[in-house]
């Protein structure tokens, strides 16, 4: 699987990259965390174009995100629930942690695999406007599509062990990103205030 990945990424490039995460974010089981380390060793390598890799796998995450969002807002809750029967525990469970965490579920929800996929859907159905959305999700994206190129970028040859390890440690990759940005966020108020 991993040689399969590394070629059709050599051999499509940005492209593939834009419409596997578009669709792995909107539910199609596709190896999102995994094909977005492999690009980021690719770029290390030399052979993906950084700002292309980045922008399509930005790009495509967060228009998958919309259109989670959007069919949500569109087709609604209860039709959702009465159409997927099988999702509905996984919706079910989103609603209670919009409940309890708010828009920030829908920023580190990436970090959990499953929960990305239904957070849009239950924050289109009525739990967040679009502008709050947009606000909690793209940040997100864009965190969660950093930190896996990033890690494939640093990774480099050893990508496919390092995509494995991180698999199995998600909730504290999350809490690490959580963590940092908020370290970020105090120094950056700190220094605002000071000038």
């Amino acid at each position: 699987m991993n040689g399969e990945l590394v070629s059709w990424l050599i051999r499509f490039g940005a492209p593939l990259l834009f419409f596997a995460q578009v669709f792995g974010i909107f539910g199609v089981p596709i190896p999102d965390e995994l094909l977005l380390t492999a690009a980021g060793a690719l770029v290390a390598s030399g052979r993906l174009n950084a700002t292309s890799t980045v922008a399509a796998a930005i790009t495509g995450c967060l228009t998958g995100i919309t259109l989670s969002y959007a069919l949500g807002r569109w087709v609604g809750l209860p039709v959702l629930q009465a159409r997927f029967k099988s999702h509905h525990d996984a919706i079910e469970r989103a609603q209670s942690w919009f409940r309890r965490f708010g828009g920030w579920l829908l920023t580190f929800g990436y970090f959990v695999p499953g929960v990305r996929h239904v957070t849009a859907i239950a924050a289109g159905s009525g739990c967040l406007n679009y502008p709050t959305f947009v606000a909690y999700a793209y940040t997100g994206g864009v965190i969660w599509c950093a930190v896996f190129l990033g890690f494939g970028y640093v990774a480099g040859d050893r990508w496919p062990e390092v995509a494995a390890a991180l698999r199995g440690h998600m909730a504290r990759i999350a809490l690490v990103a959580v963590c940092a940005i908020a370290v970020y966020a105090v120094f950056h108020v700190a220094a605002r205030r000071r000038t």
